[in-house]
């Protein structure tokens, strides 16, 4: 079964070899039909302490690193 991939935004580099990823994705309201915005925030792991807060970035599915810790960055989202 392949991995999901998920693209986000940084909201937090604080932690040592850990981000915080702001994924948003866009759902129709089942009775007014709009289009809105929900949003989730995954822990991420960063080896290297490359991404700043701001940087668009790719996550995908892992096995367990650490408590809240299941996602590892890719790459950059472009």
């Amino acid at each position: 079964m392949p991995k999901r991939v998920l693209q986000g935004v940084v909201v937090s580099d604080k932690m040592e070899k850990t981000i915080t990823v702001q994924v948003e994705r866009r759902v129709m309201h089942p009775l007014y039909k709009k289009v809105i915005r929900r949003s989730k925030k995954y822990a991420a792991h960063d080896e290297q302490n490359a991404y700043k807060t701001g940087d668009m970035v790719s996550i995908r599915e892992c096995t367990p690193i650490s408590k809240r810790k299941r996602w590892e960055v890719v790459s950059d989202g472009s």
